[in-house]
């Protein structure tokens, strides 16, 4: 069944063809235009759905903006701009440059690009800082640094699997714990920069999370003349974060894109200082280094331009109350089972958006968390919960073993009440 947004979308392909065939005419070449759709739409049907052509199973995403759940769906705008942008080749170094500048003056930032996805930005954050520490060509990296400065400070609390992007660049990481720690590291004078992951203050206060704040981090970076990236991959909304970190001092700022902004999913956002923005640029697809193979189609910059244009055309309150709405739906099915008890968080900064608690007494409803997470996989359309579901507390979620946590903000519409009607059955084992 085709949602809202494909049908708004192709609507939005077929408008387009309609005045591209009128301009041609207007111009002498309807009959070469006629000719290139008869030749094109008997090979490529409008609308034939290729997950189901290909046996890929549709899930209803009640789990989030997770690259493993192809995280958010683009709205119509998006989806046409998108589209559009597939008709028509350009000059990619043009558009790059264009579309920097557009965002940059958008988010109030001095540059701007275009990524491929949040893990391409932060490669090419610590590609701009190698560098711009070591006056080096982008061909330099990462085999010819011997001898060179080549550490990125980062505190031990903020340590994840996305060190990775770093590395590609021949970066390695030097790690610190407390103030006396990364004031030496500072010292030691062969840093690059400096890595904030900014949803690690999410478990502040609790036992081996203890860490320096944003405000005194980049301070000492400075005065040490280190640029400081920060990690903001799921940080919007809010929507004011689009501009809040570069505002704060951080020299680079990396952004999904197929997450709260509804961009395509394999892209992301670097902003920050122009000097560090250019060098970035330097290090970009379709030159030679290390973002060679990092490559941003025409369509998916475009589409991050136009998902930058929706995310302002909305408020805070708008997009929050909307996402509360469903959060009702879903609790008005399930507040009567015995032992349930329902709860609505918002976690402080990554994916800060209402997510739905659904605590339960197994003894009390003769199912555990496991068997409710298999009985709506097992539903068709099949559905996935947020994987904190049956967890201990994580990134601003308070879940554990007995309670389900449903992220609402990716449902489409409908797609409420069926989560509602179906959690409700498989909490009372009529699934």
């Amino acid at each position: 069944m085709q949602t809202p947004e494909v049908r708004a979308g192709l609507l939005s392909r077929r408008r387009f063809f309609q005045w591209t065939s009128s301009l041609a005419a207007t111009v002498g070449l309807a009959p070469a235009m006629s000719s290139a759709r008869a030749l094109a739409e008997p090979t490529l049907p409008e609308g034939e759905d290729y997950y189901d052509k290909l046996g890929v199973t549709k899930i209803i995403n009640a789990a989030g903006t997770y690259t493993m759940f192809t995280a958010a769906c683009m709205p119509p705008s998006v989806l046409a701009a998108v589209q559009k942008a597939a008709l028509h080749p350009v000059r990619l170094h043009d558009l790059q440059q264009k579309s920097g500048e557009y965002i940059a003056k958008k988010l109030q930032c001095e540059g701007a690009i275009v990524t491929s996805g949040a893990s391409g930005a932060i490669s090419l954050a610590t590609a701009a800082c190698m560098q711009h520490a070591n006056n080096i060509s982008p061909l330099a990296m990462p085999q010819a640094i011997d001898g060179m400065k080549n550490q990125v400070i980062v505190q031990k609390a903020h340590r994840y699997g996305y060190d990775h992007a770093m590395f590609l660049c021949g970066a390695r990481v030097t790690e610190v714990v407390t103030m006396d720690d990364y004031k030496r590291a500072c010292d030691a004078g062969n840093a690059i920069m400096t890595n904030f992951f900014n949803a690690a203050e999410e478990e502040d206060g609790l036992p081996g999370t203890a860490q320096i704040g944003r405000e005194e981090w980049l301070r000492v970076a400075h005065d040490h003349g280190i640029p400081c990236h920060i990690d903001a991959a799921a940080d919007m909304p809010p929507i004011s974060n689009l501009w809040k970190y570069t505002g704060m001092g951080f020299d680079l700022v990396a952004f999904s894109g197929g997450k709260g902004m509804r961009g395509p999913q394999n892209a992301g956002l670097l902003l920050g200082k122009k000097e560090l923005i250019d060098l970035a640029n330097q290090n970009n697809n379709p030159g030679d280094g290390v973002g060679r193979g990092m490559k941003v189609a025409k369509e998916q910059v475009v589409g991050m331009v136009a998902a930058v244009d929706w995310v302002l055309s909305h408020t805070e309150e708008s997009m929050q109350g909307d996402y509360q709405k469903r959060v009702d739906v879903i609790v008005k099915q399930v507040k009567d089972i015995p032992s349930v008890k329902t709860e609505t968080v918002v976690p402080k900064i990554a994916n800060h958006v209402p997510h739905l608690l659904i605590r339960f007494d197994p003894a009390a409803t003769g199912t555990t968390t496991k068997e409710i997470v298999a009985a709506l996989r097992a539903q068709t359309p099949s559905i996935e919960l947020n994987p904190n579901t049956g967890r201990k507390p994580n990134q601003g979620i308070p879940s554990d073993a007995n309670t389900l946590v449903v992220g609402v903000w990716m449902l489409q519409p409908g797609e409420d009440e069926i989560v509602g009607k179906h959690i409700r059955a498989a909490l009372t084992k009529k699934a």
